[in-house]
């Protein structure tokens, strides 16, 4: 008589120990990765651990681009902006017609974001055409001297990948020769508007700005407001370069190493913010050291960009420079050595990390289609959010406490199984929410927590089909561990469906709602997977070995499988079957 085939289920049920072995070595690593890593417990959202919550209302003056659709764009460039910071749960969402409500979580980079976030970012690579720190003596008719100290970010524009030389070199011809040069360049450029000149023409002296308006040369009203142009002056910047337009030469200020006010005449803008394709801080491990800045410009940018270095290229300092302008102010002015064709560049200069990174965020991320103010800053307490939670919690716990008192009264032994259960699934989701602190800046928040609770029930009702399916087996006459083979496979595609329902419900919450929703959304399909993979690798199998344990094999009154309790049929017997007498003649 040939040995029976040994099929799936008797394979699986000769190897439960390796399912387990392989969740429990899952679960150890993680949990050894979160102490190594130093994130013991999941980030905590704005309504958890507090922070800012910043209200922006749209300027006046703008009203005919003030829409639904420009603010759409605006909300959608600040949630890009505090991502690319590492600000994780950020809300960014409109108010009314004109305001946007911005709520940024308690964080290392909440003040950065606070700073960049209303930012209109109107970007533009212009040329510098003088510079110097604002307070140094300049006469009316200026003679701009090249001397000047370079601003905070200043350094060498080089081609990606290539050495960077260090220091800039020192102008060789006089002050008088290079404040022709800067006549001559401001008389190529398109004449300023009216409302330009007004509005730098206010940081003037008045005698200076009635020399200026006698004078018939653009160029000259320029140069003498330039002359008195003090940066320092925090309305002075504040109008300085106001509604110049990018065709125009304007004056702009920016911070030089030293943390002091530098003044500029910048030319017409030759490359705009919207002609960078990507930007980002990195270390320069083969150079000089220290964090740098690359850029990779889009075809019509790469060509723009090797337009105007490769003119800059071939002037003195500080007329080999240009300036990256941010709203009227400088945030950083390289010189330009040589032509810089390919399409991609790499600033660097005396940059920290959060230096590179800030000016890589400003360049990466595209213009506001509206100018915001400031309408209040509040400052978001935790003691709300803690109150809701530690309720919340209370409830939860409840929830599971019930849980927990049927399936010991209604299931008795096999509540042991459930528990553990239970337990292996909230250590993966305690571990891995940890972990996705860090890594994707995922945040726990109060309907995140309800997620979670909400996965308690889902995660019981996959014991609850296999336990009974089990106990269906037994009241036909089965003996356990026969039952248990048997009923896997039924059980498993009804949780199978049942599970697939539940992540395909929070999949479509989580893609078609916004903010607190999707933190819901995200925990309980986290929690669903996590649901699928304790019932596979440490439910089934560990049932498979107390199946052979004689407390449950016996069907003890208090293992939950008492055939008595269960009112199981006799035992199954195969029928004989009767051969009929052979006739001999027949035969």
């Amino acid at each position: 008589m040939a040995a029976p085939k040994k099929g799936r289920s008797g394979s699986a049920q000769s190897k439960p120990w390796r399912s387990l072995a392989l969740i429990l070595i899952a679960i150890v690593a993680l949990t050894g990765g979160m102490f190594a890593s130093g994130h013991t417990a999941p980030r905590l959202g704005i309504d958890l651990a507090g922070g800012t919550s910043i209200t922006l209302k749209a300027k006046s003056g703008q009203e005919s681009a003030i829409n639904k659709t420009n603010l759409d764009t605006a909300v959608d460039i600040m949630e890009r902006r505090v991502n690319g910071l590492g600000v994780s749960e950020a809300e960014v969402q409109t108010q009314g017609d004109r305001n946007i409500i911005v709520n940024i979580p308690k964080g290392t980079n909440s003040q950065q974001a606070r700073e960049q976030v209303g930012t209109t970012a109107k970007l533009y690579f212009r040329p510098v055409l003088a510079t110097e720190v604002t307070g140094s003596s300049a006469t009316a008719d200026p003679s701009p001297s090249a001397s000047g100290s370079p601003s905070k970010d200043s350094g060498t524009a080089t081609p990606s990948g290539s050495a960077t030389p260090s220091g800039s070199s020192t102008p060789s011809s006089s002050a008088t020769s290079q404040g022709r040069a800067v006549t001559d360049a401001l008389k190529d450029s398109p004449s300023p508007t009216d409302s330009a000149s007004a509005s730098a023409s206010e940081s003037a002296s008045p005698g200076a700005s009635s020399s200026a308006s006698d004078g018939s040369d653009a160029a000259g009203k320029l140069q003498a407001q330039y002359a008195t142009l003090n940066c320092a002056d925090k309305a002075v910047r504040a109008r300085t370069g106001d509604r110049a337009k990018p065709t125009e030469p304007t004056l702009a200020c920016g911070k030089d190493s030293r943390g002091q006010w530098q003044k500029y005449i910048l030319g017409a803008a030759e490359v705009a913010g919207t002609d960078v394709k990507k930007a980002q801080a990195v270390y320069d491990t083969q150079g000089a050291g220290g964090w740098k800045v690359t850029m990779n410009f889009t075809s019509a940018g790469s060509k723009k960009f090797a337009d105007i270095t490769g003119k800059l290229a071939q002037n003195q300092s500080p007329q080999n420079q240009f300036a990256i302008v941010l709203d009227g102010e400088v945030v950083s002015d390289p010189y330009v050595q040589q032509a810089l064709t390919g399409g991609n560049a790499e600033i660097s200069g005396s940059f920290d990390q959060t230096e590179a990174k800030n000016l890589a965020n400003v360049l990466s991320y595209g213009a506001l289609p509206l100018s915001f103010e400031e309408q209040s800053v509040t400052t978001v307490t935790a003691a709300l959010g803690g109150e809701q939670l530690h309720a919340g919690l209370i409830a939860g716990a409840i929830g599971l406490a019930l849980v927990v008192l049927y399936l010991v009264v209604y299931y008795r032994g096999l509540s042991l199984i459930a528990i553990a259960s239970l337990l292996v699934s909230a250590i993966l989701t305690y571990v891995v929410m940890s972990l996705l602190g860090p890594t994707i800046g995922f945040a726990l928040n109060l309907p995140a927590v309800c997620g979670a609770i909400v996965a308690i029930g889902i995660t019981a009702d996959s014991f609850i089909v296999f336990f009974e399916r089990i106990r269906d087996e037994i009241r036909e006459g089965r003996s356990l561990r026969p039952s248990v083979e048997r009923a896997w496979p039924r059980a498993r595609r009804t949780i199978l469906v049942s599970d697939f329902v539940s992540f395909l419900a929070a999949a479509v919450l989580f893609v078609v709602t916004v903010g607190k929703v999707q933190g819901f959304a995200f925990t309980l399909g986290l929690t669903t997977v996590f649901d699928v993979v304790v019932v596979f690798l440490f439910t089934k199998p560990l049932m498979t070995i107390l199946a052979r344990r004689k407390f449950f094999a016996d069907g003890h009154s208090w293992s939950g499988l008492d055939p008595k309790r269960l009112g199981a049929k006799p035992p199954l017997r195969r029928a004989r079957r009767v051969s009929a007498p052979v006739d001999p003649k027949e035969a």
